[in-house]
């Protein structure tokens, strides 16, 4: 055996060589190669299951609770629950095991669920029937059972099954149409290509007698990239190599159309698949309420540590008195008496942890998490934001940073797609200096051919006319686009109809190709179709030319040109090129360049995108030079990109230019209203764009980004050559301070009116030159800051020939920049999913470039104008509310658990619970859970109109406002004073006691049974009725659902409290609580006690809200008060009949402020009791109630009947 041999076995076999290098070796239908190739090696690849679900039926439990318990949060309360079992705590571990295991279990029953409807989705895919070849005969299986190397055949309209490469289909040019609406949302209809010497294969017979084998890259996950080489056996001669790409591989989850079947080879299956390696999902971002949450849980955990610390010291301080030791009914025994004093110690402060561990809100997480899931339904739902004309509405990916729309600060936006519809007009062509303009209007008369309509000077002459139809058969040649008989019945999104009669429909990815093609063809030139890899066009005297299609020199957003080599019938060589012009400038050698320049600047200044178009001949030398260079960098395996790009780069040069086109993309509908009440919001926009300066500072204009009075700053590459870096930073920076003198201008000052209006335009070039480490090894972080600094003093910034990278690169710096800003970025296309991901919030736009950016954003909205109502009502609303969400629930656990602490002084450290431990267990699941959580969810401090017509409003929130320290320390002070009020103030009401003639203790002032219960009892019940009703002065928004859950909260404690202590539960060994609550509430003076205890405790916070909306309102409050006055102002009450001397007419003011005197007269409107007041004479309207604010008797919710004040007898 030969040597070599032997080391491919072993290193195949022994080193598992297919796991470390970078291709792999495929042979088509398992067929060993003829004798003297490659020995055949059986290869082992995974099969075609695909496996999204996380869990299986053995794993859920350990591999379900291990992710939960890695959150702090559960973390920590299983600790303590264990803490509760091993040593003796004054708690019983069901109060910290229940509500553990409350959230674990909905957690878990939530995630298994949704793991179930993933194994469901998996089965019905894996056992799909496929039909596959095997001995020539076609055999059905199911797809879980595909083997790389299988020979599939897939019919119209079916899905692949795997990643296949294309061998054959029933076309004679070997061609088939795909859509990828699966993978990436693009609907348009692509081509991909047959192998060569393989598309002539038309039966089953003839595919099983390939002899081939298939050298490709290993799996990666790039959908649009793709690297590998068929060797073809033909007899015994040496294998005719053909390179594969992405034109040949038919991937997963893709479509047929248009094409009756197809043949190809399973090169990628199951888990290896592009789809399966796209499912991985994008890195976890945070939002600043919930970093916000987590610091407050740490400051909580810090105020618990210190509670049981100082409770541990006064402890053993009280207990160094020698009649203070352990009281009589709790003495220690003598071997607990023995025991290390640190070690006695460490258990009491183990024991206060336990006691006070309830001032961590555990169920917090659970009611965020069920809040924000709950509260996206609501994008979801929005009428508003669906699109008519697409039929699509708002997605929501995440439900995560649902509050962090309600923060944004910097919006970064594409331009093509997002700003503009990207449905493209063609409006006219430069062709050496001369115009053509297709139906130009004059004298009023559209001029239907009006091709070669010259506006410049005269018309071109012979060698004009040559150039002029070069420069058309190069718009009809250079392109991808296809042609589709017309089907009235066949509905195909993406692609234009033809603008003529002639029954075809081109289809491409780029709608800028169809606006070329059909643009020429009413200038007379009409592109036909490719048949047999030749291209057909139709001139203006109706003759067919063929031009057989040599080489594609396909487009990338980084050389930003494409080419196409072809030959004429009559055997000529044509090298056509179209580009960016920055990208083909360079490369002219010849042609009217400074007239087509001009032209070229003027339409990017009206904001029309431009192309360039050149050519050249080849001679047969040159072209088998290019065509071998092609070959060799289209087999290559290893850096085939930047081979390929070498040789483009080789290949397109020495051209000469014909001329220009320009092309219209309009604004979206209500595109420039955005971005207007987006910066009246406070927020700074920046557009990045790969467009030329000029077109997308034109379209900045449009959408009043800029104003006509903003001063445009220029960073730009043409004025870095004029000067050095350094030198045009400088004075940018001087020229935006000078006018703010020694102010900083704030982020959100943008259209400040007493500060000059600045605009900053940068290109790609010069924002590399300012992140690019310096030479001198000195760092570029200065340039940074110094440019920082001048956009922060920029009302807008315009970032222009951005490639994606760069785009991202901007958001980074904002994103990292000292004032740490939130950044949404939005866009339509795959150029803009890097910013996407790299913001806060990234934003897809459902547009014609597909739907890449909608997979990878969190949100997905039709049009941009949707995006002003995302922010400025649902951000606003989600941050008002998960905020209050937040706050509350720490509120309501330190009026919970300080009276604990505070009873330590009062039973000498003992660790007594002050409440029952059916108490300690439902306070956060069930007593105080439900109302938060509807708040949460409906809660509208003001109207939606008002806050879409107000965008102001959206600055009352920004910067994290409130959760800022200064609002959650008061929150924090105003549990710890209402705590206060609960455990004094029930303290005094039990001062005075004495002894009855049966035993009990009871209180002289309120003749109550007195006991330890009883005053926990009393203590809870004031909290819960506090708490609760704290929650209804702060809402604003009052629907039955509030009212239902609200006083149902409070009559569930009632009903449970007396159930609880009114029967005898034979499942307790002891019952404590029997009698308490029943007896407490037979006491008339501990009825008026509550109430007074609760009304002490809710005054501060209504006298707080009272003063600072008199004194310092916010804009909100300004808006609510304005908002009751228009909505009296409409009502039929203003406009009653007024009569007797000026002044004197009738009063109206809600029925429950206090009555002057005179006649009266009740009546109703919108559900909302009035008193008409009707004065004696001489009595003026300046009795105060008649500008008393909306206090209503009834729910402002409710329909007026007829629209009618209805009258009623006193």
């Amino acid at each position: 055996m030969d040597c070599s041999l032997v080391r491919t076995l072993v290193r195949r076999y022994c080193a598992g060589e297919e796991n470390w290098v970078d291709s792999r070796t495929i042979y088509v239908g398992h067929k060993e190669p003829p004798p003297g190739a490659e020995a055949y090696i059986p290869q082992r690849y995974p099969d075609n299951r695909i496996v999204s679900s996380k869990y299986t039926f053995w794993n859920f439990i350990p591999k379900n609770l291990f992710e939960q318990f890695r959150r702090i949060a559960n973390f920590y309360f299983l600790i303590i629950f264990l803490v509760q079992l091993i040593i003796d705590t004054p708690t019983s571990p069901v109060t910290s095991g229940l509500p553990l295991f409350f959230v674990i279990t909905v957690t878990a029953i939530k995630q298994g669920y949704e793991d179930w409807l993933r194994h469901k989705a998996d089965n019905a895919m894996n056992q799909c029937p496929v039909h596959f070849i095997q001995h020539g005969k076609l055999v059905r299986k199911q797809s879980r059972k595909l083997r790389v190397g299988d020979i599939v055949m897939v019919k119209e309209d079916e899905t692949f099954p795997c990643d296949l490469i294309f061998l054959s289909s029933n076309r004679a040019d070997g061609t088939c149409h795909v859509t990828t609406a699966s993978l990436d949302g693009e609907s348009s209809h692509k081509t991909h290509y047959a192998v060569q010497d393989t598309k002539g294969f038309h039966t089953e017979e003839d595919v099983d007698g390939l002899h081939a084998t298939i050298e490709c890259e290993q799996p990666q996950p790039d959908l649009y990239k793709f690297v590998g080489r068929i060797n073809v056996y033909n007899d015994l001669n040496d294998p005719v190599v053909r390179p594969l790409g992405s034109e040949n591989l038919l991937l997963r989850g893709a479509t047929l159309k248009n094409t009756e079947k197809i043949f190809g080879v399973a090169i990628y299956t199951g888990m290896e698949t592009k789809m399966a390696l796209n499912y991985q999902s994008k890195s976890q971002k945070r939002s600043a309420v919930e970093k916000s949450m987590n610091v407050f849980l740490v400051v909580y955990l810090c105020i618990l540590i210190s509670k049981a610390l100082i409770n541990t010291v006064l402890k053993y301080v009280w207990q160094s008195e020698p009649f203070r030791d352990e009281p009589w009914y709790n003495q220690k025994t003598e071997s607990e008496r023995q025991r290390n004093l640190f070690l006695r110690a460490f258990t009491d402060f183990l024991a206060f942890m336990v006691l006070f561990n309830y001032i961590i809100p555990v169920s917090m997480y659970v009611t965020v998490e069920m809040q924000k899931f709950l509260g996206s339904y609501f994008i979801s739902w929005d009428e508003d934001m669906f699109d008519e004309e697409t039929g699509e509405g708002p997605l929501v990916n995440t439900s995560d940073l649902n509050e962090e729309l309600g923060q944004v600060e910097y919006i970064f936006t594409d331009k093509t797609g997002t700003l503009t519809e990207n449905n493209m007009a063609f409006k006219e062509c430069c062709i050496e200096g001369h115009v053509y303009v297709p139906h130009v209007i004059c004298n009023g008369q559209v001029l239907p051919d009006s091709s070669g309509i010259d506006m410049i000077d005269s018309s071109p002459g012979v060698s004009g006319r040559e150039r002029e139809e070069l420069f058309f058969r190069a718009i009809c040649l250079c392109h991808t686009v296809q042609v589709k008989e017309d089907d009235p019945e066949d509905t195909i999104d993406g692609p234009r109809k033809s603008p003529d009669s002639k029954s075809c429909v081109y289809i491409s990815s780029s709608p800028d190709e169809v606006a070329l093609v059909e643009g020429v063809q009413r200038l007379g030139f009409t592109y036909l179709r490719l048949k047999d890899n030749y291209m057909e066009i139709l001139n203006r005297e109706n003759d067919i030319e063929r031009f057989e299609l040599l080489e594609v020199l396909s487009f990338d957003s980084v050389r930003r040109r494409m080419s196409v080599i072809v030959k004429s019938a009559t055997g000529e060589i044509y090298l056509f090129c179209k580009g960016a012009d920055s990208s083909i400038f360079p490369r002219v050698i010849e042609g009217k360049v400074d007239q087509v320049r001009c032209r070229v600047e003027r339409n990017a200044v009206e904001g029309l995108r431009t192309l360039c178009v050149a050519y050249k001949r080849l001679i047969p030398e040159e072209y088998e030079a290019a065509c071998n260079l092609l070959q060799a960098a289209k087999v290559a395996l290893q850096d085939r990109e930047k081979k390929l790009a070498e040789a483009y780069e080789h290949i397109e040069k020495d051209l000469i230019l014909l001329g220009a086109t320009a092309v219209e993309d309009r604004l979206q509908e209500k595109a420039a209203d955005t971005i207007e009440a987006l910066q009246k919001a406070g927020i700074k926009v920046w557009v990045l764009t790969g467009d030329k300066m000029e077109t997308a500072a034109a379209t900045c204009y449009a959408c009043k980004l800029f104003r006509r009075s903003t001063q445009l700053l220029e960073l730009t590459t043409k004025k870095i050559e004029e000067q050095s870096l350094h030198d045009v930073l400088f004075e940018l920076s001087k020229t935006v301070l000078r006018c703010s003198g020694s102010l900083t201008r704030d982020t959100f000052s943008g259209l400040s009116t007493d500060m000059h209006d600045y605009g900053l335009i940068i290109d790609g070039a010069a924002l590399s030159l300012i992140m690019k480490p310096r030479e001198d090894g000195s760092s570029s972080s200065n340039y940074r800051e110094l440019f920082l600094e001048i956009c922060r003093n920029c009302s807008a910034v315009l970032c222009c020939r951005m490639a994606p990278l760069q785009k991202a690169q901007i958001v980074k710096l904002i994103k990292f920049s000292k004032e740490h800003p939130i950044t949404l970025a939005v866009g339509d296309g795959a150029n803009d999913v890097s910013m996407i991901l790299e913001a806060h919030v990234g934003i897809g736009v459902i547009g014609k470039e597909g739907r890449q950016a909608a997979r990878n954003s969190d949100y997905a909205i039709p049009k941009f104008k949707h995006l002003k109502k995302m922010l400025l009502v649902h951000g606003h609303f989600y941050y008002i509310r998960i905020s209050e969400l937040v706050q509350y629930f720490f509120y309501k656990n330190v009026c919970f658990i300080f009276p604990q602490f505070l009873y330590q002084f009062f039973c000498g450290f003992s660790q007594q619970t002050l409440y029952d431990t059916a108490y300690l267990t439902l306070y956060n699941i069930s007593f105080t859970s439900l109302p938060i959580l509807l708040y949460s969810l409906m809660e509208q401090h003001v109207s939606i109109e008002v806050l879409k017509r107000d965008p102001t409003l959206y600055r009352d929130i920004a910067k994290n406002a409130l959760l800022r320290w200064r609002v959650f320390i008061y929150w924090t002070f105003l549990g710890v004073f209402d705590a206060l009020v609960f455990f004094f103030g029930a303290y005094f009401m039990f001062e005075n006691t004495t002894v009855t003639s049966n035993g009990q203790i009871m209180t002289t002032n309120i003749n109550m049974m007195f006991g330890n219960w009883t005053f926990g009892t009393l203590v809870f019940t004031v909290m819960v009725f506090t708490v609760t009703l704290k929650l209804a002065l702060d809402t604003h928004y009052w629907t039955w659902i509030n009212h239902f859950v609200i006083w149902g909260s409070l009559l569930f404690y009632v009903v449970f409290s007396l159930l609880w202590g009114g029967i005898i539960w034979p499942f307790l060994s002891y019952q404590r609580m029997y009698y308490v609550f029943i007896h407490m509430l037979s006491s008339g003076p501990a009825w008026l006690g509550i109430t007074l205890l609760v009304t002490v405790s809710l005054l501060p916070d209504v006298l707080k809200k009272v003063l600072c909306r008199q004194l310092w309102p916010t804009a909100t409050e300004r808006t609510q008060d304005l908002s009751f006055g228009a909505a009296l102002q409409n009502s039929p009450l203003w406009s009653l009949p007024s009569w007797g001397t000026e002044g004197s007419g009738p009063l109206v003011i809600p029925c429950c402020s206090p009555r002057p005197p005179g006649k009266v007269v009740c009546t109703r409107w919108r559900s909302i009791e009035y008193v008409v007041f009707l004065p004696h004479p001489g009595l003026s309207h300046s009795h105060p109630g008649s500008s008393v604010r909306h206090s209503g008797c009834g729910s402002s919710l409710e329909t007026p009947h007829d629209g009618q004040p209805a009258p009623s007898r006193l």
